[in-house]
């Protein structure tokens, strides 16, 4: 195989982002969706820089200091060979964390079938009404199937969304909760608030969390904000 090189950058050590582990996380160029609020622009319109020779030398020198990697982008998952990265940082003794969309469930299926996944977090961006003019993509059959997989599978994961009060309203978390629900999804739910900290994919107005802050728990699932 040639060595691509889908890797925007790497940052080398995380006690936040994978649960209960120390972890690096590989942030891989490109997306299929954009997001307005999406603070990754320049990895989500950019290219890679790190080829996968690169990352795996990286983390055979830190396979002692590190429990696992994040898979995050961007998304990682439209890497034809993301899959062998995963097999390869296996091989390391890592456990394995992807960020992911859900737009490729053929992708994630591969991932759980083949034992190349451990834990897995799912972005709900919103539902179909407003799924399109969120994302400007068509995706959310593929975000259902990944979901519905997931639930299938025994792998740990978390779904989790972003809020701007502009483009999520109560009513409509309300109704994601409703929708995870009745899919059988049992796990926490994670919303974070939008803040603008640095530049975004598209310029938005403040978001005023007290427009959307509320209990959005129900018997089912328990719904957590992260900040």
């Amino acid at each position: 195989m040639t060595d691509p090189r889908p890797i925007f950058s790497i940052s080398p050590f995380t006690l936040l982002d994978y649960p209960d582990k120390t972890a690096c996380i590989l942030w891989f160029a490109g997306c299929n969706m954009r997001c307005g609020y999406c603070y990754n622009p320049e990895i989500v319109k950019g290219k890679g820089k790190i080829g996968f020779k690169e990352v795996l030398t990286f983390l055979n020198k830190r396979k002692t200091l590190l429990d696992g990697v994040v898979f995050s982008g961007g998304e990682c998952t439209l890497h034809p060979d993301l899959p062998w990265l995963a097999a390869e940082v296996k091989k390391i003794g890592m456990r394995i964390k992807v960020d992911t969309n859900g737009s490729k469930p053929d992708v994630v299926r591969r991932l759980i079938e083949d034992s190349l996944v451990d834990y897995v977090a799912l972005d709900f961006k919103a539902m179909p009404a407003k799924y399109r003019s969120i994302t400007n993509s068509p995706l959310f059959p593929e975000f259902e199937r990944s979901l519905l997989l997931l639930l299938s599978s025994n792998i740990p994961f978390e779904v989790r969304t972003t809020v701007h009060a502009g483009l999520l309203s109560k009513t409509d978390l309300h109704e994601m909760v409703g929708k995870l629900a009745a899919f059988g999804y049992r796990g926490k739910y994670f919303l974070q608030h939008f803040v603008a900290e640095s530049e975004t994919l598209e310029p938005l107005p403040k978001s005023l969390k007290n427009e959307v802050l509320d209990d959005y728990s129900s018997q089912e699932i328990e719904v957590v904000w992260r900040n």
